[in-house]
């Protein structure tokens, strides 16, 4: 007996409601229709069909399934029967979230060969879907595309879907094609369609495309500070440093740049092109809106930054805060350094060694200690040889300081990695100390030759002038005169 009613005719879209909004859409061929065509359901096939439809207009989906796989099983079924079949089976499969089955039976509908061209093109659509809502993104898009081939256009809609399924299997390369195309169609284009773009040429390093993407979306976003980030971020990859610090100071100045880490941004770029006033001004001012917090790092920063730009008298008050706020041996020890940098050899050596009974590294303090007491000593004159005794010349400023240079010298421990630098200006200092007797005594050695010469020719010229005689500038040489006597001019017996 010939089925009399006619199936129903089946949409996908409303069967499938995909949550990619993919718009699926299968359509059974009426059975008069189909007959029409020489293609017919038997009596056996066809009851068991109508009883499968019945359960399922009341939703009863997994009984309609068990009733289609008895229809499948039966004997000697013709193509038309097994294709509608299965399409069925596909149907209800989806309907109780079972995709896997629903794509099987699907594709075997297709294998069975009993659907006309126009079906089976329009099944290959709906599987090439259906696979990308079941997350098999890869084969999904490629059939899709195939499809999209055959019909010979590029339906907006379908651009997407395959868009959207190389973009989830994170294909970017095979996606971006796609998404060109999806920007180009989009009217209005929203912001999704720019951000897609911008994220796939920075994913695929295509640092040209993105630049123009992104100064694009500027234009139609300027008060989106990401955007200007990102602009930045490709000018500096792009090496134009410049244009990025003027891109990144235009918005500092405009009041578009208010977090701690953006305004570091700031001050770094002035530092790297040689403003470290300016970036100390701007950190200060920042501390002092407190939108950069004065913490014992960023006060050192801030110091570091004055003394760079030889603001040295500014830094030092920092510098103390900062030690005080971080209440650490090296923020004291830095404080010290600073101070012995200006030469402020007495409030360093304090500091620095307060930063010493906190535990700070001893070698380093004693050297700095002794070089500042040595080059206090280094502003004082050399000890005279005039008119002076060795206990004098060893009292004077310059000795002094020398002395006091060794003694800090000689603290350094043996352990200290500065050890066998202490060790040296140790020699050298006390080097330079026996070197200033040294210069005395061959001045006095020199000075005494010299009036042993001019007592010698006073002596020759003693007949001539009728005595001994020494010229007014020279009479201080009188004082050798006895010693000459009795060297060289012994009575002969």
């Amino acid at each position: 007996m010939k089925l009399k009613n006619t199936l129903v005719k089946f949409t996908a879209a409303a069967a499938l409601a995909l949550t990619t909004s993919l718009a699926v859409t299968t359509t059974f061929t009426p059975v008069a229709e189909a007959q029409a065509e020489g293609r017919q359901f038997g009596s056996a096939a066809g009851q068991i069909v109508n009883d499968a439809q019945t359960m399922a207009q009341s939703q009863q989906y997994s009984a309609a399934i068990s009733k289609l796989n008895e229809a499948i099983s039966l004997p000697e079924l013709n193509a038309y029967e097994r294709s509608t079949i299965y399409s069925m089976m596909g149907a209800y499969y989806y309907e109780v979230d079972d995709l896997g089955s629903a794509l099987s039976n699907y594709q075997n509908a297709v294998n069975a060969g009993g659907l006309l061209p126009n079906e089976v093109d329009s099944y290959e659509n709906n599987i090439a879907q259906l696979l990308i809502a079941n997350g098999q993104y890869v084969e999904g898009a490629q059939r899709l595309e195939a499809w999209v081939r055959r019909q010979g256009r590029e339906d907006p809609k379908y651009v997407q879907y395959i868009m959207q399924a190389w973009v989830q299997a994170e294909q970017y390369r095979q996606a971006l094609p796609w998404a060109e195309k999806w920007f180009r169609n989009a009217s209005p284009k929203e912001r999704k369609h720019f951000d897609l773009l911008n994220f796939l040429y920075n994913d695929l390093g295509m640092q040209g495309r993105q630049a123009d993407i992104i100064k694009e979306m500027i234009g139609r976003w300027p008060e989106d500070k990401s955007l200007w980030d990102s602009w930045i971020s490709l000018l500096s990859m792009g090496g134009r440093e410049q244009d990025a610090f003027e891109v990144n100071k235009m918005l500092y100045l405009a009041g578009a740049m208010t977090s701690e880490s953006d305004i570091k941004k700031v001050i770094e770029y002035y530092q790297y092109y040689e403003m470290p006033f300016q970036a100390a001004q701007i950190l200060e001012k920042e501390m002092n809106a407190g939108r950069v917090q004065a913490d014992a790092k960023n006060l050192v920063r801030l110091s570091e930054l004055f003394r760079q730009a030889r603001e040295y008298e500014r830094a030092l008050p920092i510098l103390k805060r900062a030690a005080e706020a971080s209440g650490r041996s090296k923020s004291w020890a830095q404080y010290g350094e600073a101070l012995y940098n200006q030469g402020r050899c007495e409030e360093a050596e304090s500091n620095l060694k307060r930063a010493m009974d906190m535990g700070y590294d001893r070698g380093k303090s004693w050297m700095l200690i002794a070089n500042c007491r040595y080059e206090q000593g280094q502003k004082e004159e050399r000890p005279s040889c005039v008119n002076t005794t060795p206990e004098q010349r060893m009292a004077t400023n310059k000795v002094k300081f020398n002395e006091q240079a060794l003694a800090a010298f000689r603290k350094v421990p043996a352990t200290a990695r500065d050890y066998r630098s202490a060790q040296k200006w140790i020699d050298f200092v006390t080097t330079e100390n026996k070197s200033f007797e040294t210069r005395c005594e061959e001045r006095a050695k020199l000075a005494k030759d010299l009036c042993m010469i001019k007592i010698e020719n006073a002596y020759k010229l003693e007949i001539i002038k009728g005595g001994f005689f020494l010229k007014d500038e020279d009479k201080h040489c009188t004082k050798f005169k006895a010693e000459y006597d009795a060297e060289y001019r012994t009575t002969k017996q």
